[in-house]
């Protein structure tokens, strides 16, 4: 018996031909890599050849070739095609990110055709790596981060290729070169302004909006006059907008951190009022009755079965309101604050053309709520692995 080679704990859901879209895609991508090599690749190419005058694009460009032609023809498919495509893509986007960022403005259309090929080909990666289906939780974990990260790095080299290709003004769109400059020469001043605004502002206004809001809620549940009075009005408050809250609480509050935390505290606290309030009210008739002939008291029912069902609304308002805590801190930041603060930060580079620190502090503020929404959803599938949503 012949050894079998080790498994990487990767195979395909079913083994089937091309789709119609990837066979399009790989044969159109196969050609444009044929034909881009008698195109110019900048404006400086004298010869129509330009593809030889740029050695690391044409090496990525004859890898392209050697990869696509068995992946069209099923002879490459598999782990291995979608390694080899990954591969294939990134050392492409790079040759072609270095290749541009010497002569900004002078893409030619050779130049574009291989910006196409690359694209096409981390679009086949992509399509590979969704067919694949793991065998152990490593590998499943890995995937799920793959699929997502390639999506995300793509769009950050498609802008840094279109933007530095055709030559836009920084102070309309920096690429994102600069932006992570920006990033690596500013760490002291985007971590002030991260303190101001997340860890005061966000964090404390969110713990008061949302505890508040659930210990509210369960006084609706438990006083019904309240329901018909307070949710009304708690739905008119929750229109008003920001723009004009915010000013009011600094003049409540001052131009610290605590208006912008109350800020918070007003865009959180209806959210979660509704959310559990809903949620409270989701055990049916028959739940009720068997938790009454068992003789639960009140508190008995609310914590045992009413509270763990309505868990699923809960951690829907807190996800909800994590990114509108950020949102509202942000704006708030707009209308008086101390020279710290994202809101600040941005507000204030607009006006002196810094468009990459602006772009730096927004970065700083997405990368924050998205982990921030993480954690929520981590906290959500550890407290609700029960329900159906989180089991599937």
């Amino acid at each position: 018996m012949s050894a079998q080679p080790p498994s990487l704990g990767l195979e395909l859901a079913e083994r089937r031909p091309l789709g119609p879209v990837k066979a399009l895609l790989s044969s159109l991508a196969l050609v444009v890599a044929v034909v881009a090599t008698m195109l110019p690749v900048t404006a400086s190419d004298t010869l129509q050849l330009g593809l030889f005058r740029h050695p690391l694009l044409a090496i990525s460009a004859l890898a392209a070739v050697i990869v696509l032609a068995p992946y069209r023809l099923r002879f490459l498919q598999g782990p291995q095609a979608t390694f080899a495509l990954v591969a294939v893509s990134y050392v492409m986007a790079f040759a072609l990110v270095r290749l541009i960022a010497g002569v900004p403005g002078q893409a030619a259309s050779g130049y574009w055709a291989y910006v196409f090929v690359a694209w096409a080909v981390a679009w086949l990666s992509v399509e590979e790596m969704a067919a694949l289906t793991p065998r152990g939780t490593v590998w499943k974990r890995l995937l799920a981060l793959a699929i997502p990260l390639t999506f995300g790095a793509w769009l950050l080299i498609l802008w840094q290729v279109l933007v530095v290709g055709f030559a836009v003004p920084k102070v309309l769109l920096p690429p994102p070169s600069d932006i992570w400059a920006r990033l690596l020469t500013s760490p002291a001043v985007l971590w002030a302004d991260f303190r101001q605004t997340f860890l005061k502002g966000v964090l404390v206004g969110y713990a008061i909006g949302c505890g508040s809001g659930f210990l509210v809620a369960i006084l609706v549940d438990r006083v019904p006059f309240l329901r018909r009075g307070l949710l009304p009005v708690g739905n008119l408050v929750s229109a008003l907008p920001i723009i004009g809250v915010a000013p009011i609480m600094v003049m409540w509050f001052g131009f610290d951190w605590p208006s912008k935390a109350a800020v918070v505290v007003i865009m959180t606290f209806f959210p979660m009022l509704v959310n559990t309030v809903t949620g409270l009210a989701a055990a049916d008739r028959m739940q009720l009755d068997l938790m009454h002939t068992y003789a639960a008291s009140y508190p008995q029912t609310l914590l045992k079965m009413r509270l763990p069902m309505a868990m699923p609304f809960v951690f829907n308002a807190l996800k909800i309101n994590s990114t509108l805590a950020l949102i509202g801190a942000i704006v708030a930041e707009f209308f008086g604050t101390p020279i710290v603060g994202m809101g600040f930060r941005i507000s204030t580079e607009v006006g002196r053309m810094n468009i990459d620190m602006v772009w730096a502090s927004i970065a700083v503020a997405a990368l924050a709520g998205s982990l921030f929404y993480a954690l929520v959803t981590l906290v959500e599938r550890a407290v609700t692995f029960w329900h159906p949503s989180v089991r599937g």
